[in-house]
């Protein structure tokens, strides 16, 4: 063999990777894991496993789980499978490696009913221990001694027979020393409340000290004398979870997809951005509560909890794998949440009209992709109107043609008017509001929907006698050239009700106009010659001063041209905040003009004696 080929040889000669456990126990405690309290969901994973794995073999077995905390010690022990030597070096020193992931020998014959999968194991217990010992006898050899594995932080283990004594029947126990600072998370209240919290519908007998733990059947499948009372006892369940008392609880049962839990109508609104976190039970462990994705967006206001024998969890066991099997058992609940509405609104319409005054945005937001939803909830749904809060169905009865504004400004600026016109106009402005207006006539045929503009408020304002106009077109002149400047044109009508001065209609298309028209003045040549040779029609703002009005009346007789142009200019300006639109810089300048002109006006008058 040549240099050069022993050179090669050399090169290629494989290596195997060293971990640095203190390393990996930081990575775990503050990248995998979000709290240290999750080392005690390990322990009981593993017993629950190793139980499970003994009933698989040994049909009959009981299942036994007991904890007990001791000066800074926790013990859990369980009548599992049990290991043996071979098994402590394969499993418990070798990072990564699990009996029950698929391919792997062993127990892994009974894998879909494990809870872990992924080989951390105990690793994860180093969050809070500083060393961890492990005694177990195997079930499957019965001369099989006892075997102790003893770990500490700094990645070091020993492995010793034990005498046949020290653990005389088959299964685990599990000794943890706190770390320093730790102790509190090994303390039995703590370990008690933990265990609770991960553990309460887990299939097996598992106490800390005297105490139960597990708690079955889950409150949902509980028999009760009356719907009542069941409702009562959910209550008391949610109240205990959450801390809160529900509206209503709803029945999540899908046995297809392995998942049965309720979930809980809040009892007051929430935005659609705040995402509930629901608590997710896998085969009885809890595996987090922070399950957002749990349900379709539009679930924004219940509150769930689940067990599932078909979801899969994280590497870090705390969120749920996104893949085809959740996206399916989300659809499922969301169709029992349609369920639950529907019902609702067939047979028990108090309690939905009690639930649509809390949550009727979470039931819009489902309407505007479910057009069955949206023609059962027609008669329900609460919308602003110029008739006051009603539903649309009703709405549509009222009126041949059911306007919408786009904003709840345009809405405010022309409410008052249209009612006194008997235009019907629903407030679009909301979430999800106007979509579903222009919906409706795809689920109520014949009806007519328009999206209000000026043209269509100014045509429903009565005209002013010509013979009037005639006499106040030299007002009319002045007034109009002095807010052309602003983009507005002047109109004069008479309408009610009496007290409004003055109506500043401003619709889409005059906004986009205007926002085109002064994009052109800022622009270089090439953009402005581009930006003008959009301008269509040059739809305008428009100001309607009202002719029954007396003010404007006297107004528009001043002797006084500029006193007179002045106050239209605060006319305009009142319309401007009646309308709650928002001021451009002109606007507020003219503001500032009229308010100090008619100041000098009045000052000017009391110093000369009038």
């Amino acid at each position: 063999m040549t240099s050069d080929t022993t050179a090669h040889a050399s090169a290629t000669t494989p290596h195997t990777f060293q971990v640095d456990l203190r390393g990996l126990v930081d990575l775990l405690s503050h990248h995998l894991y979000s709290s240290p309290k999750v080392y005690l969901r390990e322990l009981l994973q593993n017993a629950v496993d190793a139980i499970t794995a003994r009933q698989s073999e040994y049909p009959g077995t009981p299942g036994r789980v007991r904890l007990s905390v001791d000066a800074g010690r926790l013990r859990v022990e369980d009548s599992g499978i049990g290991l043996t030597e071979a098994d402590l070096h394969s499993l418990l020193a070798t990072i990564g490696r699990s009996s029950k992931r698929p391919g792997a020998e062993g127990i892994a014959s009974a894998r879909t009913e494990f809870l872990g999968q992924f080989g951390i194991g105990l690793l994860a217990c180093f969050v809070v221990a500083s060393e961890i010992r492990v005694v177990s006898r195997s079930a499957r050899t019965a001369d099989a001694p006892p075997v102790e594995w003893s770990a500490r932080d700094d990645g070091s283990y020993t492995v010793r027979t034990l005498p046949a004594d020290a653990r005389p029947q088959p299964g685990t126990t599990v000794e943890l020393i706190a770390r320093p600072g730790s102790a509190d998370w090994l303390a039995e209240e703590r370990v008690y409340a933990l265990a609770r919290d991960f553990g309460r519908l887990l299939p097996y007998d598992i106490k800390v000290g005297d105490r139960a733990v597990t708690e079955l059947p889950a409150p949902w499948e509980r028999a009760h004398p009356s719907p009542s009372a069941r409702r009562v006892a959910l209550a008391a369940h949610c109240n205990e979870l959450f801390g809160f008392s529900p509206l209503d609880s709803i029945d999540l049962s899908v046995p297809v997809a392995g998942v049965r839990g309720v979930a809980y109508v809040l009892p007051s609104s929430v935005s659609p951005a705040q995402r509930s976190g629901h608590r997710v039970h896998l085969k009885g462990m809890l595996l987090t509560e922070r399950a957002d994705e749990l349900l379709p967006e539009w679930a924004f206001f219940v509150r769930c909890v689940i067990d599932t024998d078909s979801l899969r969890p994280t590497a870090s066991r705390e969120s749920l794998y996104e893949d085809e099997t959740l996206a399916i058992v989300r659809e499922a609940l969301g169709e029992r949440i349609r369920e639950w509405l529907t019902g609702l609104a067939a047979g028990d319409p108090e309690r939905l009209a009690q639930f649509l005054t809390v949550h009727h945005l979470g039931v819009k937001s489902l309407a505007r992709h479910d057009t069955e939803m949206l023609r059962t909830m027609l008669p329900w749904l609460p919308f602003e109107t110029t008739d006051g809060s009603v539903s649309l169905e009703e709405f549509a009865q009222r009126h041949p043609v059911v306007h919408y504004t786009q904003s709840v400004e345009e809405f405010r600026q022309v409410a008052p008017i249209a009612a006194a016109q008997g235009i019907g106009v629903v407030n679009g402005g909301y979430t999800y509001d106007a979509e579903l207006v222009g919906k409706l006539p795809a689920v109520r045929p014949g009806t007519t929907v328009s999206e209000l503009d000026a043209d269509t408020v100014t045509a429903h304002l009565d005209s002013v006698d010509p013979a009037d106009e005639l006499a106040l077109a030299a007002f009319l002149a002045a007034a109009r050239s002095r807010l052309d400047p602003l983009g507005c044109d002047v109109a004069l009508r008479a309408f009610h009700p009496l007290t409004v001065p003055a109506l500043h209609l401003d619709d889409r298309a005059a906004r986009h106009e205007r926002a085109r028209a002064e994009a052109e003045e800022e622009a270089g040549e090439l953009w402005a010659g581009i930006l003008g040779s959009l301008r269509g029609s040059a739809p305008r703002a428009r100001l309607v001063l009202n002719h029954l009005n007396p003010l404007v009346r006297r107004i528009s007789t001043l002797p006084d041209a500029e006193l007179a142009a002045t106050a239209t200019e605060a006319l305009y300006g009142q319309a401007l905040l009646m309308a709650q639109r928002p001021l451009r810089p002109a606007d507020s300048a003219l503001l500032n003009r009229a308010f100090i002109g008619l100041l000098e006006w009045a000052t000017h008058d009391r110093e000369n004696g009038r």
